[in-house]
């Protein structure tokens, strides 16, 4: 079978129209809005109403992607949703289809965390390269704030909802020109939303668990350590791997977590601050959905061009992180 490359050709983002700004957050825990945006660059988030869903936010998303990309959602064969937090624990990527009326495509959810993104791009690519299917839909979206305890002021004032998608199809040239995946279990511990679970007597004998899960949870010290160092690591293998050099990236596009984190990963790799998108300031951090969301607010504004060189990285929960060198457009 013959190898193709991936262009990606089309890119849609949508937030929920509720947006709470730090003078909000301050009447919910102790804090200030000097305190939040220096430490973290954020000023306001976007927030779910109870009687929205992952599901709307996603093929909102995707319409617009598809639309950008000119393809109907008949013609896509593949959806692939990154996601920690699906409207249903079995997954969301299949409401998803059926919402766009995608009838033909496959669609599974996909769970790497904040590097989700990152991850289902290199998942998707591989579905492409080897002849299997020609047009995916990527999204990454979720909605942290269900899974927040709005009573811890080290977390609460960091998450916002979104989505983010793109459309990948087969191109004669490969456009995703190198990547680098890692993951660290023993690190777990520092950013999870951990199952939790109640015993329930079934019979004399037996006794089941009851699940659910806790608030998330993190160790901020520690996820920023992490991601200074390994981040700007990641980065350079994948640049190793497209056989390209620092300076020829036009564009670096981080996960949005915190803007100390995109402003160090910048310095270390000799990035100038005018090619580091960032919208942190205006979503905080939406986890998947973080890198496509920042991604199509640049395109739109006509900041990235066809061809632009642009390196990405996500890293987050698992501990994951990873590092995509690719061309905008075809």
């Amino acid at each position: 079978m013959q190898n193709l490359g991936i262009a990606i050709t089309g890119s849609g983002s949508a937030v929920p129209k509720n947006s709470l700004d730090n003078q909000g957050i301050t009447q919910i825990v102790e804090t200030t809005d000097e305190w939040i945006s220096t430490r973290t660059g954020i000023r306001q988030r976007r927030l779910a109403k109870p009687d929205e869903s992952l599901k709307d936010i996603a093929t909102s998303a995707s319409q617009k992607a598809l639309a950008m990309a000119g393809i109907e959602p008949k013609d896509v064969d593949l959806i692939l949703l990154a996601t920690s937090t699906s409207d249903d624990l079995f997954g969301s990527a299949c409401q998803v289809q059926a919402a766009l009326g995608a009838d033909r495509a496959v669609a599974f959810d996909l769970t790497a965390a904040c590097s989700g993104f990152v991850f289902g791009l290199v998942t998707a690519t591989q579905y492409i390269r080897t002849g299997v299917y020609q047009n995916v839909l990527l999204i990454g979206a979720d909605i942290l704030s269900r899974w927040v305890d709005w009573e811890d002021r080290r977390t609460c004032v960091l998450f916002g909802d979104g989505a983010g998608a793109v459309v990948l199809q087969a191109n004669q040239s490969d456009h995703l020109l190198g990547f680098e995946l890692k993951s660290d279990g023993t690190q777990n511990g520092c950013l999870n939303v951990s199952y939790t679970a109640s015993p329930r007597k079934l019979t004399e004998e037996i006794v089941v668990a009851k699940g659910n899960y806790q608030a998330l949870a993190m160790n901020g010290k520690e996820v920023y350590r992490f991601a200074v160092q390994k981040v700007p690591e990641i980065i350079d293998k994948a640049l190793f791997r497209a056989q390209l050099t620092v300076e020829q990236i036009d564009w670096l596009v981080l996960h949005q977590a915190n803007q100390r984190i995109l402003n160090a990963v910048a310095e270390r790799l000799n990035i100038p601050p005018e090619k580091v998108i960032s919208n942190v300031a205006s979503y905080g951090n939406t986890s998947a959905a973080s890198i496509p969301l920042a991604l199509d607010e640049a395109v739109r504004q006509n900041k990235i061009q066809t061809n632009d060189v642009i390196a990405a990285s996500g890293f987050g929960a698992g501990l994951t992180w990873g590092a995509a060198i690719f061309q905008w457009g075809r």
